[in-house]
């Protein structure tokens, strides 16, 4: 397959998502999250999408930064106001990154995990990573980051050191970056809907089934590395109702993750 690096098209897309998503297409900016969230602030209707053929400064969990080359990858970032309890908004990366994981095995016939809480991982290596922000009250950005078409020698150097892949290395059936796009947002439509009707449930609205079934941590020895500095092992048995990885500790206590970077150890 060929690396296929024509720009996105805009005009198709807007044919083929739902009214409620407003997709803006920029050439380059610093960062996708960054401009949404301005937006929000001012005032911007949920359903904004803004879509950028290259980023020369995206942000990552924990201020980590990347840069992606023009028509290579996805990136973009929506802006949703949900009307459920802001307690349940810890959801919103997961379902974002089930979203995403349904669109890529649909365009491109690849077998998807999910490292908790915001990698999507193929063949163990990382293709792709969520961010979620609240740039004010009542407002979430949830930006992605997803490799299509990168060579090896354009991959960026994972700050965890998990490899990174792209869609073409990994022998995709398609890397259309429009169908990709379109797919994803006509997934994450569908998920934010059943979550905003189920009043942020995750079991009503389907959500914890969904990300359960395609973590990769669920059922793996991890060690994760907390917030606070701090580390544990153990396995990761479950994703609970608040969206944490439950850790059965070698310690032999069972610990609730709310946040932590995570390694899969085998």
């Amino acid at each position: 397959m060929t690396a296929d690096r024509s720009p996105l098209n805009g005009s198709h897309l807007h044919a083929e998502i739902q009214p409620f998503w407003r997709p803006e297409i920029v050439a380059e900016t610093g960062s996708t999250n960054t401009d949404v969230s301005a937006a929000a602030r001012e005032g911007a209707a949920e359903g904004l999408v803004l879509l950028a053929e290259s980023q020369t400064a995206g942000r990552g969990r924990l201020n980590r930064s990347w840069q992606s080359p023009p028509n290579a990858g996805l990136a973009l970032s929506v802006l949703l106001r949900p009307t459920v309890d802001v307690s349940r908004w810890g959801w919103l990366p997961l379902l974002a990154g089930v979203a995403l994981a349904e669109a890529v095995r649909a365009v491109t016939w690849l077998e998807p995990q999910l490292k908790w809480p915001n990698d999507l991982l193929l063949n163990g290596r990382k293709c792709a990573g969520l961010l979620a922000e609240v740039p004010e009250a009542g407002a979430v950005v949830i930006g992605i980051g997803l490799n299509v078409t990168l060579g090896a020698d354009e991959l960026p150097v994972t700050p965890s050191g998990l490899p990174a892949t792209s869609l073409l290395l990994e022998q995709a059936h398609s890397v259309d970056r429009t169908q990709l796009a379109g797919e994803l947002l006509g997934r994450l439509y569908e998920r934010y809907r059943q979550w905003q009707d189920a009043k942020g449930d995750p079991e009503r609205g389907g959500v914890r089934e969904a990300y359960v079934r395609l973590c990769g941590s669920v059922g793996r020895e991890v060690s994760v590395s907390m917030p606070d500095g701090s580390s544990l092992t153990g396995t990761a048995t479950t994703v609970d109702t608040d969206g944490r990885l439950v850790v059965a500790a070698t310690d032999g206590t069972l610990r609730h993750i709310a946040a932590g970077d995570v390694v899969h150890l085998r």
